[in-house]
């Protein structure tokens, strides 16, 4: 099974990643590296990884900062942070700022692979486990997979690969509202720092014509005032569930 996952190894020091490559690789994970705080961003924001191995002291920046954007913008993708530090402030901080586990260096390899197939058995399912989101008490069923809105009665309309993937990532955080700034940097993998976030009004709005959402009071897609947008009640279908039925919902 671990085998299916990809770890993301951000660590500077190019024995200890090697190390940790290879320990990785053995036991059959595929890897993905960094070795600069800026590479490790941009990885950390964009790559289709399952776990992310996180060393607190990097070039060009520090792990904690790094944790800060990721648990922004990816706040389901399971972090252990590794670092040589014995100061109890830096690994409270790490567990504070949302860190999944931490190791304290040097480590053996089989306790380096027995922390992380135990963060990854407690992880939620991932964003791509979601095929399908049904509106409840409206029979509307978003297919997330074939990129299209089906209605009771039989008519379809067509999604954008953005619009899909901005309603995955409301469905998956359906528990609350979303800032544009998190939407931004989770479904468009930008910096909200000097970046417009007029898009993410532009493609809610779209999506509700498209849903046939009233725009003055919206009950699908909600406006949380203060905070941003979240989703109305919504019934969410794995990609191992049976398909949605196009009917009402009963």
């Amino acid at each position: 099974m671990s085998g299916q996952h990809c770890i993301l190894v951000i660590e500077d020091d190019p024995a200890i990643r090697r190390g940790l490559v290879d320990t990785l690789a053995f036991e059959s994970f595929r890897t993905i590296q960094a070795a600069t705080a800026p590479l490790a961003v941009e990885a950390a924001l964009t790559a289709d990884c399952d776990l992310i191995l996180l060393d607190l002291l990097l070039p060009g920046g520090d792990g904690l900062s790094i944790l800060r954007r990721v648990r922004a913008a990816r706040p389901t993708l399971p972090v252990i942070i590794l670092t040589a530090r014995g100061d109890e402030a830096d690994r409270v901080a790490g567990l504070q700022l949302g860190a999944d586990d931490y190791i304290v260096k040097p480590f053996s390899p089989r306790e380096l692979v027995a922390r992380v197939r135990a963060v990854l058995r407690r992880s939620p399912a991932r964003p791509s486990d979601l095929a399908a989101l049904r509106f409840d008490d409206t029979g509307i069923t978003a297919d997330l997979a074939r990129r299209e809105i089906r209605f009771p009665g039989g008519t379809r309309a067509d999604l954008s690969d953005k619009e899909a993937e901005l309603l995955r990532y409301l469905a998956l955080h359906r528990q609350r509202a979303l800032s544009r700034d998190e939407l931004l940097a989770g479904v468009w993998h930008l910096d909200a720092g000097g970046t417009t976030t007029r898009t993410i009004d532009m493609h809610i709005a779209r999506l509700r014509e498209k849903l046939g959402d009233n725009a003055a009071e919206p009950q699908l897609i909600l406006t949380v005032r203060g905070k941003g947008y979240m989703l109305g009640p919504v019934t969410v279908i794995a990609t191992d569930a049976p398909p949605p039925a196009t009917g009402a919902a009963p």
